[in-house]
């Protein structure tokens, strides 16, 4: 059983791709640039909003278009990140489930630090204790440092943690960290981009995760 769990927020805890999708698009939109299908996004998340600004943006484009962009596109998901966003299924009820047997839950995302925490207190209240978004301190995932932090404050051993995420980044989040790692296979990357990164499990739902959690599988 492990005593702390580290998730990933976007495409682990919470679906966002909807209201990601719909700024980049937007942002795209006013700056004249063609848009992109919501699928496409699901490969330009994950390292930040700075990374995924520079992957919707036409080849070629300079700093200032990227700044300007990046600009227009907080402003308006600032205003509009919860129009489609909400949990997984099954995931609000299995971190109740599991902080019932005494599991800390924790979150550490590269979405910025004022998102990270307003999202989670807007999808799952106080049950999510330490939260770690970027611009807090700490370099961006795959760099451990938010995740050892996490771990260092709730005074659990590395062996009793196990940090949860659905993209390859988050998988080295984890080794980084030296905690085990389970790909969410329910997000926004596939199977062989996580196997590729060798997790130490793989979960399809909130009850295999939960199984997982609890020494169950």
């Amino acid at each position: 059983m492990f005593r702390l769990v580290i998730f990933d927020l976007d495409g682990t805890l919470l679906n966002t791709i909807g209201d990601l999708a719909a700024a980049g698009n937007h942002t795209l939109a006013e700056m004249g640039f063609p848009q992109h299908d919501e699928d496409k996004y699901r490969h330009f998340v994950g390292n930040g909003i700075p990374k995924l600004i520079e992957r919707m943006l036409p080849a070629g484009h300079d700093k200032a278009t990227e700044e300007r962009a990046f600009a227009m596109f907080n402003e308006y998901y600032s205003q509009h990140k919860c129009d489609h966003t909400k949990p997984y299924p099954g995931m609000p009820e299995m971190i109740r489930e599991i902080k019932s047997h005494g599991v800390i839950c924790g979150a550490n995302s590269n979405k910025a630090d004022e998102f990270t925490k307003e999202l989670i207190r807007l999808n799952y209240g106080d049950e999510i204790t330490e939260v770690i978004g970027y611009g807090a301190g700490f370099q961006p995932k795959p760099d451990p440092g938010a995740a050892l932090e996490i771990i260092r404050r709730t005074g659990v051993k590395p062996e009793e943690a196990l940090y949860v995420g659905d993209s390859d980044v988050d998988i080295m989040t984890g080794h980084n960290a030296g905690i085990a790692v389970c790909g969410a296979l329910w997000g926004f990357r596939g199977y062989e981009e996580l196997a590729a990164k060798k997790p130490t499990f793989f979960a399809h739902n909130a009850g295999e995760l939960r199984d997982i959690i609890l020494g169950k599988r």
